[in-house]
């Protein structure tokens, strides 16, 4: 269960989200079942990049720790792209996009092994490129018994290695292949609703990364056309030298990008000052990467709900509640510079759980601490990238 975090953590993570944002990622690839054979070199080095367990992550003092450990991974990823590796490099983007959604579940409190496992995944990768160790694996591990959803895109991202466009697309199918994962961790802890955003993001990098391969091969130029014979009985004449036009390049896509954040809020409140700190963070960062990356956003959609818990009689209490977290989201969002105009709303009170929170608990404000993650507003964006 995770406390109000200081002002001084809270900086800490806009520190660390600044950076995480520096470096972008985006796509995946197929494992089997039960984890993909690796095809290249493991790094034989065990991860250092440890978190707190779960449960003792209620000071703030272990999550700063926390927070620095995913700094740290954050700044060996950068210190790769400085020494010449490429930021579209397929290593490069998976251990980027490891480390996203091991972050992303981890603000979102999630308390099973799957922040861990991601963020350890992602240190594997880097230590292997630290190392220069080639070939490198293309494996993607299911983690945390994560469910293997939809074998057509694990096909497809299999197959975009062997396309010729590759190095054009492999950023976008390494984040695709780790979106996946995180699609079936999501499938497996709180079913379809909660998956189904992440197997769209995947589904989009995977289409980005198939018209970035079929962009990234230039078409042959056409052959000269065959000399006619000399007339007879004439003299011969000088053969013109045929004229080659250079085919057109095809005109840039505009590459569809969805981004996704988590409002949570303290117990019965809705109002700006009691969203979680590190909820602030997050909204603030998404927005900022909006704008320093010059997306074009086309919509945000904003989901609201609120924990199961109701004491006042009032049936459609926790429904008007939720509906408060949405409009404080949204102004929220304004503020920010977002146009209201591109946002629209959605409430479902406490119809939505993520978190039963079954076990009895001793003090009442551990069980509110516990259904913390029902108390949420889901931010979804989608942009366009010029």
């Amino acid at each position: 269960m995770k406390p109000p975090t200081t002002r001084l953590v809270a900086t800490l993570a806009v520190l660390l989200l600044c950076t995480l944002a520096a470096v972008p990622g985006v796509a995946q690839a197929q494992p089997a079942p039960t984890g993909a054979v690796s095809t290249g070199a493991v790094p034989t080095s065990a991860a250092a990049a440890t978190l707190a367990p779960p449960a003792a992550r209620i000071s703030d003092t272990v999550i700063q720790a926390d927070l620095q450990t995913y700094e740290g991974v954050q700044a060996r990823i950068k210190g790769l792209n400085d020494r010449g590796r490429p930021v579209r490099d397929y290593h490069l983007s998976k251990a980027q996009c490891w480390l996203d959604v091991s972050f992303h579940e981890y603000t979102r409190n999630d308390r099973s092994a799957f922040p861990q496992e991601a963020l350890g995944e992602s240190e594997k990768l880097v230590i292997g490129m630290e190392r220069g160790l080639e070939p490198l694996p293309m494996d993607t591990p299911l983690v945390n018994g994560a469910a293997r959803l939809r074998p057509d895109l694990w096909a497809r991202a299999q197959g975009l290695r062997g396309h010729a466009g590759w190095s054009c697309a492999a950023q976008k199918a390494a984040c695709a292949e780790v979106e996946l994962v995180h699609a079936g961790n999501e499938f497996n802890q709180q079913q379809w609703r909660h998956a189904k955003p992440y197997v769209q993001i995947a589904e989009d990098l995977l289409g980005e990364a198939q018209a970035l391969a079929e962009a990234c091969v230039a078409p042959a130029p056409p052959a000269p056309p065959a000399p006619a014979a000399a007339a007879q009985p004439a003299p011969p004449q000088p053969l013109a030298m045929p004229v080659v036009v250079p085919p057109a390049l095809p005109a840039p896509a505009l590459q569809e990008v969805q981004l996704s954040a988590g409002v949570l809020f303290n117990f019965d409140r809705h109002d700006a000052a009691n969203m979680r700190p590190f909820s602030v963070v997050q909204l603030e960062a998404l927005v900022r990467r909006l704008k320093t990356e010059g997306l074009a956003v086309q919509g945000i959609q904003l989901s609201g709900h609120a924990d199961r818990l109701n004491s006042t009689g009032q049936r459609d209490y926790n429904q008007r509640l939720s509906e408060r977290r949405v409009a404080t989201v949204k102004a929220e969002l304004v503020r920010l510079g977002i146009a209201p105009a591109l946002i629209t709303t959605a409430a479902a009170g406490d119809a939505e759980q993520v978190t039963g929170c079954e076990a009895r608990f001793q003090r009442r404000a551990e069980l509110q601490e516990c259904l913390l993650p029902n108390r949420r507003v889901e931010v979804l964006v989608r942009a366009r990238r010029p």
